[in-house]
């Protein structure tokens, strides 16, 4: 068998010094690594197992899990796959500029807390999330959406992910944190400029940051019935600091993955007659389609990560203490050991791994208030543009080359116009 992505697989002879713990380990990057991510996994697990030793970015160690079970169990079991990255055993060999430093490096967020400080931390965000209304959050969802569309709907065409997808989640989380209305397009432009190598994401997040610092200050004069203000009185007596950085956890964590949730689900719609049917199919359909996209095209694909707390064995491989396990959630959604089939088909089973597992998965009501943010959105734009289509051939379509993340670059679409054009005024 060759590997999945030759110019990425490295050979043994350059290879056996890099991996302590495999000799034929395989690059987990380069350009071409994220063109078919069900083939990759379906290739890798076929060669190696449900446990992978591969190289992230610059040749750093680390084991792939992507066996359904093996991920489970790593995400089970924390006393044994600790989630604090200054476990490591391998920061003496990574740059400060490492592109993955954002994944990795130590804050003194709820991302790296473990056992009781994790509990206050995560404790305190799901009581302040869940206070929300799931209706009124719906309604809300839906003005949003509206609101977008009008912008669009006069002119026959529209790019879903830059227009609509991308926006619906960062215009609700700034809502729910009590922004005032005319600082969220900045905010939006900040948050997409973050994300985007070809800007300058450092001072886009450092701009974010001053925002969040200024909003919990507002906040101490003005409480109010939003996430920062719940969170500042909350029992757990978090301080400023860490309502500040959880809050941008909260942000990112709720803009890429569920903005790509729409924009995947919005794709299959546009090419797969079938799952279109189910999209429309009447109540509660919606909700179906949606997590049939987390079995299929889930878009957080992979997740660093995990770090051994001790020497053990996993799958086939030696596992050392300190080493880096990355989750391959997508993976293990598509591990054909457990399928969604067994227990009613993807339309029906939600035990997918799309929004991790254990103490540290996406803590409730998160994935709850995502689907939605996720159903209003697509909902709104079925019954506003009912006979929108692609406006170019599916195959033209472009995915970001990411492993981490799956979603398109855009998703250009054309209808008949339902709105006026906005005036040309002087």
């Amino acid at each position: 068998m060759t590997d999945p992505a030759p110019e990425s697989a490295p050979t043994p002879e350059t290879t056996g010094p890099l991996h302590p713990g495999h000799p034929r380990p395989v690059r987990l990057y380069g350009p071409t690594i994220a063109d078919d991510p069900a083939e990759l996994y379906r290739s890798l697990r076929e060669r190696y197992g449900p446990v992978v030793p591969i190289l992230l970015d610059g040749d750093v160690p680390a084991w792939f899990v992507l066996g359904y079970r093996e991920v489970h169990h790593v995400t089970a079991n924390p006393q044994l796959f600790a989630r604090d990255c200054r476990r490591w055993n391998a920061w003496d060999r990574i740059p400060d500029d490492w592109p993955l430093m954002p994944y990795v490096g130590w804050t003194p967020s709820i991302m790296f807390a473990e056992g009781a400080e994790h509990q206050r931390r995560a404790g305190a965000v799901g009581d302040a999330l869940d206070a929300f209304d799931r209706t009124e959050l719906g309604m809300m969802v839906g003005q949003v959406a509206d609101r977008l569309v009008d912008t669009f709907a006069g002119y026959g065409h529209a790019d879903l992910i830059e227009q609509y997808s991308h926006q619906i989640p960062l215009h609700v989380v700034a809502r729910l944190f009590g922004l005032p209305e005319a600082d969220i397009p900045t905010l939006v432009k900040d948050v997409a400029d973050s994300l985007d190598v070809d800007s300058d994401p450092v001072a886009a997040h450092g701009r974010i940051h001053a925002r969040m610092v200024r909003l919990v200050a507002d906040k101490h004069r003005e409480p109010g019935s939003d996430v920062p203000s719940r969170l500042i009185a909350d029992p757990a007596g978090l301080t400023d600091d860490e309502v500040v950085i959880d809050l941008l956890i909260v942000m990112a964590a709720a803009q890429q993955p569920t903005g790509n949730w729409i924009g995947n689900a919005l794709r299959l719609m546009l090419v797969d007659d079938t799952f279109s049917n189910t999209m429309q199919g009447g109540r509660g359909s919606a909700s179906h389609a949606l997590n049939q996209v987390l079995w299929e095209d889930t878009p957080t694909q992979n997740f660093i990560g995990r770090w051994a707390v001790h020497d053990c064995q996993l799958g086939d491989q030696r596992v050392r203490r300190g080493d880096l396990l990355v989750l391959g959630l997508a993976a293990a959604n598509r591990d054909p050991g457990v399928t969604p089939r067994e227990f009613g088909g993807p339309v029906a089973n939600r035990a997918h791994m799309s929004f991790g597992h254990g103490e540290h998965g996406c803590p409730f009501p998160a994935p709850e208030l995502a689907e939605v943010i996720a159903k209003t959105a697509v909902e709104v734009l079925l019954d506003r543009l009912p006979d929108m289509e692609l406006s170019v051939a599916p195959e033209a379509l472009e995915w970001r080359p990411s492993v981490w993340m799956r979603g398109l670059y855009s998703l250009p679409v054309k209808f008949t116009p339902t709105a006026d054009l906005p005036l040309d005024l002087p």
